[in-house]
């Protein structure tokens, strides 16, 4: 695999990429952590979907440690701001697999890891909506929204492992050609 930063394809790949980097940076910064702000705690976990599984012990941790206030909040988040990000987020790593990879076939591995993350975030609000009504939570719920969680773990790790091999690539490309 060759990377022809001279080809207007690619070049229009990379500022694709890195301008898809510039919004994902921006977003985090601007927008996903002030409006994170409303349910954060000072200690302990801010987001179930920031952990590669859970239990019912932590499901039951996180809501009771949070006012009806906090969790209507998460769960605003979790339906608009997350939703976002992860569209944001695959965008990101879409373009720079392209760019890197020249490979549509890889993009699955991102956009399943985004499909995981929206699945995730509807199981949490039937969870916020479950405990709010009753205060508790089935097991079933439980296990299968911490699968679909670790799944979405194994995406991101996948996504970031096709991005190290294209980086890899590219630098091997780079100095066989600086070489010759």
């Amino acid at each position: 695999m060759h990377i022809n930063i001279n080809n207007t394809r690619n070049k229009k790949m990379l500022y694709l990429s890195i301008g898809s980097t510039l919004v994902f940076l921006i977003y985090i910064t601007f927008i996903l952590n002030p409006v994170s702000g409303c349910f954060k705690l000072d200690s302990g976990s801010n987001s179930l979907g920031l952990s590669f599984s859970y239990n019912a012990e932590m499901i039951q941790n996180f809501f009771s440690s949070r006012t009806q206030k906090q969790l209507l909040c998460y769960s605003q988040f979790l339906k608009v701001w997350d939703v976002i990000f992860a569209l944001i987020y695959t965008f990101m790593y879409g373009s720079w697999i392209l760019y890197l990879l020249n490979k549509k076939i890889y993009l699955i591995v991102p956009i399943l890891g985004m499909i995981s993350d929206w699945s995730e975030n509807f199981l949490e609000l039937l969870m916020i909506e479950k405990y709010m009504a009753s205060g508790s939570i089935s097991q079933t719920l439980i296990s299968v929204g911490s699968n679909i969680n670790s799944f979405k773990w194994i995406m991101s790790g996948l996504t970031y492992l096709l991005l190290i091999i294209g980086i890899i690539i590219a630098i091997k490309s780079f100095l066989t050609k600086k070489s010759n």
